[in-house]
């Protein structure tokens, strides 16, 4: 772990998470109706450990497993967890292999929640050398596992025209993405982009000057765009949501907190699908294997208050939704 990771130690004992008090309440019927025995919860987005933490805090029967894909973040709470040791595991995963972590545990009734707090982290956000934020020049990496897959840079200085228009467009919905595309390839045939700076730089030359006087950083939509495709954010989720309902017991809950529209949209599309029946309104009798196998908890998405947002601001943007399942998810996840 960098030096600077670990000094990111003293942020995630006072990290506050967003939405928490919603989200243990959310949580809270599901894990507290089993307060006579053990309850189990799996956060599929471990990041520094903070709903983990108030989760083991507020309930002292309930075991928790945390799969996080940066193994900076599972150091990090696993020493900010210490003391529930006992009652704490942490994975190394993408989220998507949720079934399979809880089959691995032995948890074979399933879990009692699940929650997923999507989006990059503070941790990673607040580290140089990780290259997702476009306010500092450094290395374009922008990989949540370090140690695995191909860089920002590596995207950039090899896909095609068409494949950089594609993600600009489609993950950073931005309306410049042929003009910045253009520009990259220009650019990374005199010489390979390399940093976030050179990057920064090179957008903020492709847009039309009106046009970067609002909307915040002209960078933003193009770093989020490349985030996502080199993590494969979007393929994940669309993944790791039928994965957590396949692992939750009768009853439990899944919790999803969003921060873009692309993730909310894989969401609720998910939610919407499994709350509605597949048959004709008026027929007198539907058949249990063509029933609503969910009951959504969130008919609007909770969001985040001004107060939220003051003490956090990366709450902004939040979406969260939730979920209880009310038979066994009838569908399988992958092929």
């Amino acid at each position: 772990m960098t030096q600077r990771a670990i000094a990111t130690h003293d942020i995630a004992t006072v990290h506050t998470p967003v939405l928490l008090d919603s989200v243990l309440a959310l949580l809270e019927p599901s894990l507290f109706r089993r307060d006579k025995g053990p309850a189990r919860m799996v956060d599929c987005t471990l990041g520094m450990g903070g709903h983990t933490e108030a989760v083991l805090a507020t309930w002292p029967h309930v075991a928790v497993i945390g799969i996080d894909r940066d193994r900076d973040a599972i150091e990090l709470a696993q020493r900010r967890l210490k003391k529930y040791s006992d009652r704490f595991k942490a994975v190394h995963a993408t989220y998507d292999c949720v079934d399979d972590v809880v089959q691995q545990a032995g948890w074979t009734e399933g879990a009692d929640a699940i929650l997923m707090d999507l989006g990059v982290s503070s941790l990673q956000l607040d580290e140089d050398s990780r290259g997702f934020a476009y306010s500092r020049d450094t290395a374009l990496d922008m990989r949540m596992d370090q140690n695995s897959g191909r860089t920002a840079a590596e995207l950039l200085n090899t896909a095609s025209l068409a494949e950089l228009t594609r993600i600009l467009t489609t993950y950073g919905e931005e309306r410049f993405a042929r003009r910045i595309a253009q520009r990259i390839v220009d650019q990374r045939n005199r010489e390979p982009l390399a940093s976030t700076g050179q990057l920064v730089e090179l957008i903020r030359d492709a847009i039309p000057a009106p046009a970067r006087r609002t909307g915040g950083n002209p960078a933003k939509r193009t770093f989020q765009a490349l985030r996502i495709a080199v993590n494969e954010e979007l393929e994940i989720l669309s993944q790791a949501i039928p994965a957590a309902l396949s692992a939750l017991r009768i009853g439990g809950r899944l919790v999803v907190e969003s921060y873009h529209s692309l993730e909310d949209r894989i969401v609720k599309s998910a939610f919407r699908r499994g709350s509605q029946s597949n048959v004709p309104h008026d027929l007198p009798l539907i058949p249990q294997e063509h029933a609503p196998y969910l009951s959504v908890l969130t008919r609007k998405a909770i969001q985040a208050t001004p107060e939220d947002i003051e003490k956090n601001p990366r709450a902004a943007s939040v979406r969260l939704r939730a979920v209880e399942i009310t038979r066994p998810y009838p569908l399988a996840r992958k092929g």
